[in-house]
């Protein structure tokens, strides 16, 4: 991993989420978006101070759903990053891997709506609906800002698609199919059709009193994750390459995990069948036993029976060595990104690795413990942690029954 960017809930760039994540700041807030004082839920986690007019010229926004402009923001800062641009990087051989769960939603409201509104004169639909809507448009943006010409496409599966995005340029790359992959996700769907949505499905915490602290993984009143957006975007590189060119690397991708629950359409398997069939893959890919990974970035929703099943999973696969490792739910802080959220965990996974420090799982009181779940684990309630961490594991689980794991490990030359 030689290029990191990001655009989230607690900062607009890297360093400042990082900084905000180590201090468990919370991303949450009143909905701005739009007018949600109707909503059962009336906040979320939204990306804060973004000016489409400072990033893009007027006709660029025309043609850019806020997720793709949210991609191609954090790819420019992780092509910056990477200096993915030099003249010794073969464009022909980069290629491009972008996921979102969902897309450009809002466009397509918008766009549903006008001809609710406007039925008796006809369907009239802008010439952009289509190519801002689609949940691969962001893959092809940046490639066309680059001239990126490797492999190129988005992955859709719901909340575990940037994991799934991130796993693919992996492979790609040690399959020799590239050089360098520009890898991750993007989502904004803090709009009405999505927080309805969410709402009618009892997915999301009404808790408007205390948005700040409605998400709240492993905590026994925990009543549904909080909805965020933004993007994270990684760039992926052969290691050979980097080094010949004399790359930064901040880390190693050594493994990943694919399962399906095959359970239902919206919930997790009880037992966390899918998760630990997920877990395994990824340790037998990366070659690694239970008691060599130091930290997990959990999927960690905030979900009542979610969160339970996961941590079943881990005790499973981890036994012994899940007593001695450090666990935490980002979204506590970021809010859910849905597609987007398997690619910021992997930066704030692969940020763990390069200090050393653990981002907590924050608004856990010691009164609020749900008797299915053993705290003995070490959750890295409220506060960072600092320790060593030789390799971390990243799980992202989907509607649908979609898993994905992640594990990154340090990089020693």
């Amino acid at each position: 991993m030689t290029g990191l960017g990001c655009l989230s809930p607690i900062g607009n760039s890297v360093a400042d989420t990082w900084e905000n994540a180590k201090k468990g700041v919370s991303g949450a807030g009143p909905i701005t978006h739009f007018d949600a004082s109707l909503f059962k839920t009336q906040f979320a986690c939204e990306v804060k101070g973004f000016n489409s007019d400072e990033h893009f010229d007027r006709r660029k926004v025309r043609q850019l759903d806020l997720y793709a402009q949210y991609a191609l923001v954090a790819a420019r800062q992780a092509v910056d990053d990477a200096n993915l641009l030099a003249e010794s990087v073969n464009r022909d051989r980069v290629g491009v891997i972008v996921a979102a769960g969902i897309g450009g939603l809002h466009t397509f409201e918008e766009e549903a709506g006008y001809y609710a509104i406007n039925a008796d004169k006809g369907p009239r639909y802008s010439p952009f609906f289509i190519p801002k809507m689609i949940a691969d448009i962001a893959s092809g943006h940046i490639s066309m800002e680059y001239g990126f010409h490797g492999p190129n496409y988005g992955i859709v599966s719901a909340c575990a698609s940037s994991n799934n995005a991130i796993i693919d340029a992996f492979n790609l790359i040690r399959l020799g199919k590239a050089d360098a992959i520009v890898t991750g996700g993007a989502e904004a769907a803090i709009y009405p059709a999505g927080v309805g949505g969410f709402n009618s499905m009892h997915a999301i915490s009404a808790d408007n009193d205390n948005p700040q602290g409605a998400s709240r993984p492993f905590s026994k009143s925990r009543n549904g994750f909080v909805m965020g957006e933004g993007s994270a975007i990684l760039i992926l590189e052969e290691l050979e390459h980097a080094k010949a060119r004399g790359a930064k690397i901040y880390a190693e991708v050594a493994g990943g995990g694919l399962s399906a629950d095959a359970y239902h359409i919206t919930a997790t398997h009880p037992d966390g069948l899918g998760a630990k069939l997920a877990m395994q893959a990824a340790l037998d890919d990366a070659g690694m036993q239970p008691s060599d990974i130091d930290y997990i970035n959990a999927h960690g929703t905030s979900t009542p029976v979610g969160d339970v099943s996961e941590v079943k999973a881990i005790i499973d696969v981890f036994g012994d060595a899940a007593y001695k490792l450090n666990i935490s739910s980002t979204k506590s802080m970021t809010g859910h990104l849905l597609g987007a959220t398997g690619a910021i965990e992997a930066m704030f996974s692969t940020m763990a690795i390069v200090e050393g420090t653990i981002p907590p799982t924050i608004n856990h009181a010691e009164d609020d413990q749900d008797e299915e779940i053993d705290y003995n684990l070490n959750f890295t309630f409220n506060k960072a942690q600092h320790r060593e961490v030789r390799a971390a594991l990243s799980n992202s689980f989907g509607f649908g029954g979609h898993n994905a794991t992640l594990i990154l490990k340090k990089y020693e030359a």
